[in-house]
């Protein structure tokens, strides 16, 4: 608790950690429908398209957010499109637009002279969080937590049986869309703290290491928010005691946690075989 004290005396550190959680239940919850979706590459493609549209955006001296919001939301809804139906399969049309994404926005801030930038956009930096970030996460972490209370329901049925939800009335669409605009801007959100490289691990880690103990939806939700909230905060500690990246840490405790939890799952086997 002294470290978290002392952490939260900086202005810059308070800002990342309390962004931080709220970006890490934004990521888990959403996580959960993305990987029983098998959504979760998505996260990663938008990530690689939010680098390249705040290299733009940065290298023509625009408001880098007002930019990059936009573009990935409509690219989340390009690529949920592809997902359900084209010629050309889900996973290689996410290769594509990533790979082509990280190279306009390298090729841009190279040709325009702003380097200084491009490691804070691939890697994340705690000290690009601002108080307007803090802001829209707190902003961004009610709208999620409310779909989840008010519409948990229809939000099980159609993550599981999109076709049984069509024929029950409810606007999977609708849902669908919901889903794209919120993982679009909680992962240009994330990608100020954990990098372009990175932030997809907050979507993926925290469902993974819950499905390994617990199988009911319900548990699984709870589980990938307290899993995700340690998991980054214990990386913020690691970070600021030993001077480690900070992205970097956060992601190898979500590891180390999916590996404890999985030696967990094959020791309860062990026994109740």
């Amino acid at each position: 608790m002294s470290v978290i004290s002392e952490m939260l005396s900086y202005a810059f550190l308070s800002r990342a950690l309390i962004a931080g959680i709220l970006i890490s239940i934004c990521a888990s919850l959403l996580g959960v429908v993305l990987v029983l979706k098998n959504y979760s590459m998505i996260g990663d493609g938008l990530s690689h398209v939010g680098f390249g549209s705040l290299a733009v955006a940065t290298a023509l001296g625009l408001a880098p957010l007002k930019v990059t919001i936009p573009i990935v939301i409509i690219v989340a809804f390009f690529l949920l499109k592809i997902n359900d139906s084209s010629k050309i399969k889900g996973d290689a049309a996410i290769a594509l637009i990533a790979s082509s994404s990280m190279a306009i926005g390298v090729l841009s801030v190279s040709l325009r002279g702003v380097n200084t930038d491009i490691n804070n956009y691939l890697f994340g930096s705690i000290l690009s969080i601002s108080q307007s970030d803090v802001l829209l996460s707190v902003t961004l972490t009610l709208i999620i937590l409310a779909l989840y209370i008010i519409f948990y329901n229809k939000i099980f049925i159609v993550t599981f049986d999109e076709n049984f939800a069509k024929a029950v009335g409810i606007n999977t669409d609708l849902y669908n869309m919901l889903i794209a605009i919120l993982t679009a801007i909680t992962i240009v959100l994330g990608m100020r703290l954990m990098g372009s490289l990175l932030i997809s691990s907050l979507i993926i880690f925290p469902t993974l290491t819950s499905m390994r103990l617990f199988k009911t939806f319900k548990s699984v939700i709870v589980s990938s928010m307290l899993v995700s909230v340690i998991c980054f905060i214990i990386g913020m500690i690691l970070s600021y005691n030993y001077s480690l990246p900070t992205g970097s840490s956060i992601v190898v405790v979500n590891m180390l946690c999916l590996i404890l939890f999985s030696v967990i799952n094959q020791i309860k086997l062990h026994v109740n075989k």
